[in-house]
């Protein structure tokens, strides 16, 4: 089973391993969403890739409330949380945003 304490030990013990490896992840695999759904790839592409960076971000909420669990509120944990937040809703945004010009209409020339 798994023991929460000794989870929240470890991403406290290793915050700036963890940061290192989260905050580049978040913002290459939302970038990556981002790119695919401007170039306007299929669904299953824009949806894989929303689903790992919103995975990374989830991680990185995760991360910042083991810190304030026991009190720490400090700006970097404020701007890591703004950071995981605004992740989640880009990829949000993302998707919604290429399922609604998929259902659109298409008008051709002719």
């Amino acid at each position: 089973m798994l023991d929460f304490h000794c989870l929240a030990e470890f991403s406290r013990n290793n915050c700036v391993s963890i940061c290192a490896f989260l905050v580049p992840a978040n913002l290459l695999a939302t970038v990556l969403t981002m790119i695919f759904t401007a170039l306007r790839r299929p669904s299953h592409h824009v949806w894989q890739a929303a689903g790992i960076a919103s995975i990374f971000a989830f991680m990185m909420i995760l991360h910042v409330y083991t810190w304030f669990m026991i009190g720490v509120v400090m700006p970097p944990t404020y701007i890591l949380l703004s950071l995981a937040l605004t992740c989640l809703l880009t990829n949000l945004g993302a998707i919604l945003f290429q399922k609604s010009y998929t259902q659109t209409p298409q008008h051709g020339n002719g």
